[in-house]
């Protein structure tokens, strides 16, 4: 069953109404992805978006986004719940003290959830955001593998719980490593590369209101020349969009724009060796901004 009632073109408008401009493989995977039931596999390098595709979504579809981000070290308690021993220790005096007995201490009351318990017990459903798997450890991957293929978790003290409605999930991969096949067979994936000029260039304009046509097609030039460099860190959208805030601002203060811009820099590129080669080009890359 699908769990979006759109179809794709009425989904593709949905993205752009919210500001997302994607293209037509990411419409697409989004679009099988909700008529599938499948979990969504997005890679890239930083700043292209991928987490921003399960915001935008929870938006369209009207559910709630529930956000795990991954980190080394992270295991299943921190992500799918824990037991509240404080609490289970506090009602364990208070029955003591009253003379009565403790009873089962592993019930619902005393667990904390956790975003992949609460996913599972959303009655409307939810939006999941598994945010940068590829940081977590290869163990958390495979503790993953039942709750991606079943929408479903196995507690020791209380059996295996299933979901009210499915969630619609999001995991989202710098590449910073190669996930597991097993993971990978699970989810619908695609890559979500650095856009092209006409696509930036419309979101620049959603994004930054008062920025004008020729400045904006400018700005886009000379992100797609910086990006041809051979940087450690190649700027991304969310910087492209911060560098056009900020020349829009030093522009309305004063600075004519192509100096607006040399002057913003420090949002668009963010290492030392990286800035010193873009200045190094600043002639080439600036000419006609």
């Amino acid at each position: 069953m699908a769990a979006c009632p759109l179809d794709e073109r009425a989904l593709a408008s949905a993205l752009e109404r919210e500001g997302y401009f994607a293209d037509e493989g990411l419409r697409t995977a989004v679009h099988l992805a909700l008529r599938l039931g499948r979990p969504l596999l997005l890679e890239g390098e930083p700043g292209v978006g991928k987490t921003e595709v399960a915001s935008v979504l929870s938006r369209v579809v009207g559910r709630e986004l529930i956000r795990l981000q991954c980190f080394e070290g992270l295991d299943a308690g921190q992500a799918l719940y824990e037991w509240d021993y404080p609490k289970q220790l506090l009602w364990v005096r208070v029955a003591e003290s009253r003379g009565q007995e403790v009873g089962d201490l592993y019930r619902e009351e005393f667990l904390l959830r956790r975003p992949l318990f609460r996913a599972l017990e959303a009655d409307r459903g939810a939006v999941l955001l598994i945010d940068e798997i590829d940081r977590a450890d290869s163990e958390f991957e495979a503790f993953l593998l039942e709750f991606l293929g079943d929408f479903q978790i196995t507690v020791p003290e209380l059996g295996t719980i299933g979901a009210r409605t499915p969630p619609i999930v999001v995991l989202t991969s710098n590449r910073t490593r190669e996930l597991h096949d097993a993971l990978k067979r699970r989810c619908l994936y695609h890559w979500i590369a650095f856009p092209e000029v006409d696509r930036e260039r419309a979101i620049l304009r959603a994004a930054v209101p008062g920025l004008e046509e020729r400045a904006a097609e400018g700005l886009v030039r000379a992100v797609q020349r910086v990006r041809g460099l051979p940087l450690l860190k190649r700027p991304g959208i969310a910087e492209s969009v911060e560098w056009a805030r900020g020349a829009t601002a030093l522009a309305e203060g004063g600075s004519p724009w192509p100096v607006a811009l040399r002057r913003a820099l420090g949002l668009l590129i963010k290492d030392e060796e990286d800035t010193r080669l873009v200045a190094g080009h600043a002639e080439e890359l600036f000419r006609d901004v």
